[in-house]
């Protein structure tokens, strides 16, 4: 004779009593769904900045490499190099006159954006390199500004061809 235990799985539905469901209430899903909301709406600006600044800091980079790259290429070949930045098109021109300081200046390629995005270059600037790496402003100064949307960055470049950046995160305001 076979005997059968009481707590049969067959017999209990998982230990749940008899009308209860499984998942979630409405007011369990509402209040899941509001918390959610409030953590997204508290992140938006957070992640906003961060886009912003992260896009004019590639506006900078942009900038100061070009910047290096023509004091290299001036160096490295022997003759005079400039780069022209224009801030109606927002845009650099590597240009070189390997005549000698009395030639003129011939482009070396295309232009080439400085940001896909529209940042303002405070004024057009034409930076001058000589072959034993001096600077010479020979359009603007040797300080300008980069701006997007409300934040900037200030350039100044050295004699001899050092870039440095103030803030050094952008800011609201330029010093």
């Amino acid at each position: 004779m076979m005997r059968t235990l009481g707590n049969n799985s067959a017999n209990s539905a998982s230990g749940r009593h008899p009308g209860s469901s499984r998942g979630f209430s409405l007011v369990e899903l509402l209040v899941m769904l509001a918390i959610g909301t409030i953590l997204t709406v508290m992140a938006i600006p957070s992640v906003t900045s961060g886009v912003r600044n992260y896009r004019i800091s590639g506006a900078i980079s942009s900038v100061t490499w070009a910047i290096h790259s023509t004091r290299y290429q001036a160096l490295m070949e022997g003759y005079p190099f400039q780069v022209v930045f224009s801030s109606a098109a927002n845009n650099y021109q590597i240009q070189s006159s390997p005549t000698g300081f009395a030639g003129p200046y011939g482009n070396l390629g295309s232009a080439v954006p400085f940001s896909s995005y529209p940042v303002v270059l405070s004024a057009d600037t034409t930076l001058n390199f000589r072959p034993n790496g001096y600077v010479t402003p020979a359009v603007g100064g040797l300080t300008f500004t980069i701006t997007y949307q409300g934040v900037c960055q200030k350039l100044s470049v050295t004699n001899y061809g050092n870039v440095s950046i103030s803030p050094t995160n952008p800011q609201p305001t330029c010093p």
